[in-house]
């Protein structure tokens, strides 16, 4: 659990489970809690379930990393079914492709963004479930909740008409969680200061060669990213 605000670790337990993520709320006092107005998180039951029950009042935000992460494995599960499929026949182009779909191209006069335009012009279902991931980076810049609403509408019904299973497959989950999509209109919350704490926390695990117990691995945690008040009085 992370203040976005201050930047720093709350609290954490080992688990995920609905009964864990109550009881970390549940360290915030009564006061705390009802003092917050939303909350970004990944599409996880027990994290939604944990929020509406110690936080009725909070609205829940679904986090853009994540969604952008589900996006991307549907369009690399398009390119090696499209893959194999080609490579039967004869010569696929999408060897060795898999990197330059994921990547991003800002001054598109790279050799690499060149290279990848001439592929992404070829009549592929990978393309097409490349445009389908990039048009949704729309979504985000919205900061009236009917807009947002009318975009993912339109969107989400194109991606159904794609015939491309695992694009529908996520469009389908994304639908089941509209409510919190459409929160980040409002609160423009992601959950980028938790992932950059994953990367500070497994590097604090490395260095420290494991742990012997949970109970000397949160201290770690909350020494070095809690921004604890270590001054005596």
């Amino acid at each position: 659990m992370t203040d976005i605000d201050r930047s720093r670790v709350l609290d954490l337990v080992p688990e995920r489970k609905l009964e864990a993520a109550i009881g970390l709320l549940e360290t915030l006092t009564p006061t705390q809690r009802l003092s917050v107005k939303a909350v970004a998180m990944d599409m996880w039951p027990a994290y939604m379930s944990a929020t509406r029950q110690c936080m009725p009042q909070a609205d829940i935000v679904h986090d853009k990393f994540h969604v952008s992460k589900y996006l991307g494995e549907a369009v690399d599960a398009v390119r090696r079914q499209e893959h194999r499929k080609l490579s039967q026949a004869g010569i696929s182009p999408l060897t060795g492709s898999k990197w330059a779909w994921l990547k991003k191209y800002p001054d598109g006069r790279s050799a690499e963004a060149i290279s990848f335009r001439a592929l992404n012009q070829l009549n592929l279902k990978t393309s097409r479930a490349w445009c389908i991931k990039e048009n949704f980076n729309q979504f985000w810049g919205y900061s009236y909740k009917g807009a947002a609403k009318r975009f993912f509408k339109a969107w989400s019904n194109n991606a159904m008409r794609s015939k491309l299973e695992p694009v529908k497959k996520v469009v389908k989950m994304l639908r089941r969680h509209e409510d919190g999509l459409l929160n980040f209109s409002q609160h423009r919350i992601s959950n980028a200061c938790a992932e950059g704490f994953n990367s500070a926390i497994q590097l604090i695990k490395a260095n420290a060669r494991g742990f012997r117990n949970f109970t000397n691995y949160r201290a770690r945690i909350l020494f070095h990213c809690g921004k604890l008040n270590l001054a005596m009085a």
